[in-house]
C-alpha cells in the first residue's frame, strides 16, 4: 500500500494528548497491521509535516519515539526505516487483549507460588480497621503521635547524609543496641546487638527462620488453635505446620511428639497464647527446651503481648531460661507502638547471627532508616517505657469495662473471664452455637468478632469470639455488645 494512502488515513483526535503521540500510535499500529512492511522507508519528517499539517518537531519526536522502541531504523544519510522484524514476531506484538492465549496459572507460578496462591487473604476492609471488637489493634488515639514526629524530626536532622544510603540490612546499630537493652531488663532476654536482625514485622521474621532453619517438607508444631499467619508463612516456605493442642498449661512437648515426632521447629506464644490467652507453664517451658536440645530442633518464641501484663511483672522470656542455644525470640511494635510502623526484631543465637543477617540482606537491604532512628531515640529516652506504664492502666480499664457490660447486656449469652494480660479476651457462647455463623451475622451489624473456630487447624474448642478492646471507649464497647445483644437474641443461640 503506498505510504501516502497510510498517512491519509490519520484522523487527528482532540483532547489533552499531544500530537507526536498520535502519530506514534497511528505508525505503530500500521507496522503490526502490516500496512508498513519491514525495509520500507517513510517519508522525511520535513514531507510528512507538511503532508499532515503539522510541525516538523512533532513528526521527528513520533519517529524518535518509534525508534527508541526498535520500531524504526534510520540509515545514515538514506532516511528513516521500518525495522525488518520477522512475521511471528510482528503477530505476538499485535494481538489484542481478547486474542492472547491463557497461559495456565500452573505454568506461571513455582510450587512455592502455588503455596502461596492457596493462602487465604487476611485481613478486613480498610474502612472496618477500626470497628470494635476487632483484635490487635492498640489505642492509636492515644499514642503520642505528636512527640513521635518531633523526635523524627531531630533525629532527620542528626542523621549524617551517609545514613541514608545503603545501610546494615540487618538494622540500624544504635537500635539494636538500644532493643538489646531493652529485651535484657524487660524480658530477661539475653543477647548482644549482633544478634538482633531488624524486620518489618512478625511474618519476615518467620518466613525468615522457615527459610534457613528448615528444609521444604520439614515439620513444625504450632499450637492449635494458634496464629494463622505463622501456619500460612510456613506454608508458604513448604514446612508442614503440625498442629499440637492446647490446655490449661499451654502446648505440649509430650502431645507434640506423639503428633510429630520428627519436627524440627515449635512456634509458640508461651506469654500470652493467641488466641486463648493461656500462659505456658514453668514446667511445659523446661520440657519444651528439652526436647529441642534432644532432637537439636527450634524454638520460635512470638513473645506476643507480653509488654501488657496488668498484675505483677511480665513473665521472664522463655529464650532467657535455654542453656542450649535452640531458641529465636521474635517481637513487634505493631502493638506496643503503632501497626504502620513495621518494625519488628528476631533475636537469634550467636551461631546463627551473621546467616541471618545475609538472608535478610538478599531479601530487602534493609528497613527505613527514619523510623528506626526515632525509634532508637524513644528507647533510650525511656519514652517506651513512660507509654507502656500508660497503656497498662488504660487497657485495663476497658478490658475491665468490657467485663462490666457484657455481664449487664449479655449475661450468659457470652461468657467472658477477666485475663491478666494482652489487648483481648475471648468470649465463650453457648455450648452448641456455630461461633462462624455469629461472627457473620455480627459483621453484618457492624460489629467485628472473630471466631475461636478460625484458629483451629484439628483441635477444635468450644465456640467463641475473640474480642478486641484496646482501642475503644467504653461507650464504644457498650453500643457494640448492645448490637451483639440484638444478633444473638435474633439468631435465637
Amino acid at each position: 500500500m503506498p505510504i501516502q494512502v497510510v498517512f491519509s488515513a490519520l484522523e487527528w483526535a482532540g483532547g489533552s494528548r499531544p500530537k507526536y503521540l498520535q502519530l506514534y500510535d497511528f505508525i505503530r499500529q500500521a507496522i503490526l497491521n502490516r500496512q508498513l512492511k519491514g525495509g520500507e522507508q517513510l517519508p522525511p519528517s520535513r514531507v510528512l509535516a507538511r503532508q499532515l499539517g503539522v510541525s516538523r518537531t512533532t513528526v521527528m519526536q513520533a519517529y524518535e519515539h518509534l525508534a527508541a522502541e526498535g520500531y524504526l531504523a534510520g540509515q545514515s544519510g538514506s532516511g528513516t526505516f521500518v525495522s525488518a522484524l520477522a512475521p511471528g514476531q510482528l503477530g505476538l506484538l499485535g494481538l489484542k487483549a481478547a486474542e492472547r492465549p491463557a497461559v495456565p496459572s500452573a505454568v506461571l507460578l513455582s510450587r512455592r507460588g502455588e503455596a502461596a496462591s492457596g493462602l487465604p487473604v487476611g485481613g478486613i476492609a480498610a474502612g472496618n480497621n477500626l470497628r470494635p471488637f476487632r483484635p490487635g489493634v492498640p489505642a492509636l488515639w492515644d499514642f503520642p503521635f505528636s512527640d513521635w514526629f518531633r523526635l523524627m524530626a531531630r533525629q532527620s536532622r542528626k542523621l549524617g547524609f551517609d545514613a541514608f544510603g545503603y545501610g546494615d540490612a540487618a538494622g540500624y546499630l544504635p537500635l539494636r543496641r538500644a532493643l538489646s537493652e531493652y529485651l535484657r531488663q524487660s524480658r530477661g532476654v539475653r543477647c548482644e546487638p549482633g544478634q538482633v536482625i531488624i524486620v518489618h514485622g512478625a511474618q519476615q521474621a518467620l518466613c525468615l527462620a522457615c527459610q534457613l532453619l528448615l528444609n521444604p517438607g520439614d515439620g513444625a508444631w504450632i499450637e492449635d488453635p494458634g496464629y494463622n499467619g505463622a501456619r500460612e508463612a510456613m506454608r508458604l516456605m513448604q514446612v508442614r505446620p503440625i498442629p499440637v493442642p492446647l490446655d490449661e498449661e499451654g502446648i505440649s512437648a509430650r502431645a507434640g511428639r506423639e503428633a510429630a515426632p520428627d519436627a524440627r521447629l515449635a512456634y509458640v506464644t508461651p506469654s500470652h497464647q493467641y488466641p486463648l490467652g493461656v500462659v505456658m507453664s514453668l514446667g511445659r517451658r523446661l520440657e519444651l527446651l528439652e526436647w529441642a536440645a534432644e532432637r537439636e530442633a527450634w524454638i520460635l518464641e512470638d513473645d506476643y503481648d507480653s509488654e501488657y501484663r496488668y498484675s505483677g511483672k511480665p513473665l521472664a522470656a522463655l529464650q532467657g531460661i535455654g542453656r542450649h542455644g535452640r531458641v529465636l525470640y521474635l517481637g513487634t511494635f505493631s502493638k506496643v507502638l503503632f501497626p504502620a510502623l513495621r518494625l519488628g526484631y528476631l533475636v537469634v543465637p550467636p551461631a546463627l547471627a551473621g546467616h541471618f543477617q545475609r538472608a535478610k540482606s538478599f531479601s530487602d537491604r534493609g528497613n527505613s532508616i527514619l523510623e528506626q532512628a526515632t525509634l532508637a531515640a524513644f528507647l533510650e529516652e525511656g519514652r517506651l517505657e513512660r507509654h507502656l506504664r500508660r497503656m497498662r492502666l488504660l487497657y485495663k480499664e476497658r478490658q475491665d469495662a468490657l467485663l462490666y457490660w457484657s455481664g449487664k447486656i449479655l449475661g450468659d449469652e457470652l461468657r467472658i473471664y477477666p485475663s491478666d494480660t494482652g489487648l483481648h479476651a475471648v468470649g465463650w457462647l453457648q455450648q452448641g452455637a456455630d461461633d462462624r455463623r455469629v461472627a457473620e451475622h455480627l459483621l453484618r451489624a457492624g460489629v467485628i468478632a472473630s471466631p475461636v473456630s478460625g484458629y483451629t487447624q484439628q483441635f477444635r474448642q468450644a465456640p467463641g469470639l475473640v474480642l478486641g478492646y484496646a482501642p475503644y471507649r467504653e461507650e464504644q464497647i457498650r453500643e457494640a455488645l448492645e448490637r451483639m445483644a440484638e444478633v444473638l437474641e435474633g439468631l435465637q443461640l
